[in-house]
């Protein structure tokens, strides 16, 4: 066997052979993780370590997509296989929790809410050699979005030197989190068995994580997916304080309108109006929150929404709002991927109880807050005037098929008028 780099120093060491850990007793039995235990102690740590693989109590690695950049820049030399991360200074800006909904293993199973705390809560752990990571990390930003410059200068936002400065800056909280996945509360989410759950996760990556079949013993998975961006507006520790009227919209990701600027849909003039509106709820005396999940092309990934386009384009009679679900469904085979089910967990973790106003149509989103126990008190559409010409497809469509608006709900005849540009037009 040949030898390969070991790290960034170029030193050299023999590969070992390979250990198979695809079945229970192949290593050492792993610490325990008590799902939805009140003391992190109790919980225990989550441990998706390469470094040592006889420590590993959960399926899958840390870093979720990124694991595979990471075995690349190891492969490359550049990394060495056994580094651990030094945590110093890495603590969160601000400490959420702990909340009520943490002890409750039902309301929290996509995320670890201990995440962000692992170098305090495990230190013991950590200095003893463990491999320990957060999932969550928090910090502060400035925003610095042209469209609220806009705002201000328009006279629709006005600074107040705390969230908002005179050019526009927004200041926030923002955290990000990966997911981690309790096997036994995903199955029970979605009303299935956690072996359907296990199976169908090992077919549909290709057999990439063997041990969801064969390592029942472990019941947490590290997916290899993005996760989530929370930011948020004013004094964070007012999301779970109901004395506080707190503004929210979930966003999920349109790389395509919300960086770019494209006007084919409403993701980003939605998530500037949500922006503008939680900067407004703040200076009113509440909360804002904005969460941004990574579920691009309604989580059936920007390769298909972009043949969904063309097919929307080049179908008989032009781009619809009539059929505009229907293109969808015979590209990917379903309508929508995102199964709002699990996008509760973040708002559990912030401890927020209440929406004040809720700023989303989608009433996917709506249901599964609410059935999560987190009471909306009022919804905001998206004004007319936000939404661009290319768009209004999407928006009709939308609201015939029974998203939330205060306005007329377009009839048959008023879809089959309503059409988006062709491909030739510019």
């Amino acid at each position: 066997m040949s030898d390969a780099t070991s790290g960034p120093t170029s030193q050299k060491k023999r590969l070992k052979h390979i250990r198979l850990t695809t079945h229970p007793g192949a290593s050492p039995r792993p610490r325990a993780i008590h799902w939805g235990a009140t003391d992190p102690k109790e919980r225990g740590p989550v441990i998706g370590t390469t470094s040592n693989p006889s420590a590993r109590n959960v399926i899958g690695t840390h870093s979720g997509s990124y694991g595979v950049y990471r075995a690349l820049s190891v492969a490359a030399g550049t990394l060495a296989p056994d580094h651990k991360a030094d945590l110093t200074n890495t603590s969160p800006t601000h400490r959420f929790g702990p909340h009520d909904q943490w002890k409750d293993p039902k309301k929290i199973v996509s995320i670890d809410p201990w995440g962000a705390d692992v170098a305090d809560v495990f230190a013991e752990e950590l200095a003893a050699g463990v491999d320990i990571r957060p999932t969550i990390a928090v910090t502060q930003a400035h925003l610095h979005i042209p469209e609220l410059m806009q705002a201000v200068e328009a006279g629709r936002l006005k600074p107040d030197g705390k969230v908002l400065k005179a050019n526009g800056t927004v200041l926030v909280t923002k955290a990000a989190v990966e997911p981690v996945w309790y096997l036994p509360g995903i199955a029970e989410r979605f009303g299935v068995t956690e072996a359907e759950v296990r199976r169908a996760l090992f077919e549909q990556t290709g057999g990439m994580y063997p041990e969801l079949v064969t390592r029942g013993d472990l019941e947490v998975f590290l997916p290899p997916i993005g996760g989530h961006t929370i930011y948020c507006f004013g004094p964070p520790e007012r999301m779970g304080d109901t004395n506080y009227a707190l503004t929210c919209r979930v966003h999920d990701e349109c790389n395509g309108s919300d960086v770019f600027g494209s006007d084919i849909c409403t993701c980003r003039p939605y998530l500037i109006h949500g922006i503008e509106e939680c900067i407004k709820g703040v200076q009113a005396g509440g909360s804002g929150l904005i969460v941004y999940n990574r579920k691009e092309g309604r989580a059936l990934g920007e390769v298909t929404k972009f043949l969904v386009y063309n097919a929307r384009k080049r179908q008989v009679g032009g781009d619809s709002a009539e059929a505009y679900f229907l293109r969808t469904e015979c590209v990917a085979g379903v309508q929508d991927a995102r199964f709002q089910e699990l996008m509760p967990d973040c708002l559990h973790w912030l401890g927020v109880k209440r929406i004040d106003r809720f700023v989303s149509m989608s009433n996917m989103k709506h249901d599964n807050v609410t059935a999560g126990g987190i009471e909306i008190t009022e919804r905001v559409e998206i004004p007319d005037e936000l939404v661009p010409d290319d768009a209004k497809v999407e928006m009709e469509a939308k609201m015939a098929a029974g998203y939330f608006t205060v306005g007329e709900v377009p009839d048959e005849e008023r879809l089959k008028e309503t059409k988006g540009r062709t491909l030739e037009d510019v």
